[in-house]
């Protein structure tokens, strides 16, 4: 019985040896790993951003094992890309890589040292260029004042505060907001009560008497002074 076997195994070993080609098997291995490597970045979503920015900072994934690939190694590079909020990341096998983007919106353009910037909703500032363009954006000035306006901008629209018709926005380092409206009629709020006088504006503002007044002044706490 022993020879039996041995004589099958002969026979399977030569005809294995006889079949297999080396550089066959090398090239079958390669296809099986070049499978799964990435060769494809869908993005969606996005509308300020260029796709072409994304693919320049994600191009050292391609090629890359699709299963090896973390998500920080696809979010780090683009964390410095104005107007990126987050992203949401799928793999779609073998090779490609889906990339859905979150933006940031812009909300105003403000000016620091002269110098003109966007700010977005995030309260990030974006140096303006000439192809960033955004109709109906107010101005907003005054020192610090990107450290403060979302959540003063936020109150305003909490309160019902007619906010689109702002042209500008004035910071004052202490803590306080002037604006002025598309009629060029000018608001002064205090540094305190800041919700309270949001609303004694919005009420004012809807009287017919107020109308032919260019300066409602609200800095001093129970008065009202027009001008």
């Amino acid at each position: 019985m022993k020879k039996i076997y041995i004589i099958i195994l002969l026979l399977i070993s030569f005809i294995f040896l006889s079949t297999f080609n080396p550089s066959k098997f090398s090239t079958n291995l390669k296809e099986k790993n070049d499978f799964f490597k990435i060769k494809n970045i869908k993005i969606s979503n996005n509308f300020l951003i260029e796709k072409k920015e994304i693919y320049e900072k994600l191009n050292q994934i391609y090629n890359k094992n699709i299963f090896l690939i973390k998500r920080s190694d696809i979010e780090n590079p683009l964390k410095k890309i104005n107007f990126l909020k987050k992203i949401e990341v799928k793999k779609k096998y073998p090779d490609t890589i889906v990339i859905k983007i979150f933006e940031t919106k812009p909300i105003a353009y403000l000016f620091k040292n002269k110098i003109k910037y966007l700010l977005d909703s995030s309260s990030n500032l974006v140096l303006f260029e000439k192809d960033l363009h955004f109709n109906q954006l107010p101005n907003v000035f005054g020192k610090g004042a990107e450290n403060d306006f979302i959540n003063f901008l936020k109150l305003l629209n909490n309160n019902n505060f007619p906010s689109k018709k702002i042209l500008n926005y004035y910071y004052f380092q202490i803590g306080r907001w002037d604006i002025q409206l598309e009629n060029n009629k000018i608001i002064k709020f205090p540094y305190n009560n800041i919700e309270e006088s949001i609303r004694k504006s919005v009420e004012l503002l809807k009287r017919k008497d107020f109308r032919n007044y260019n300066i409602i002044d609200l800095r001093i706490d129970g008065k009202i002074i027009v001008e």
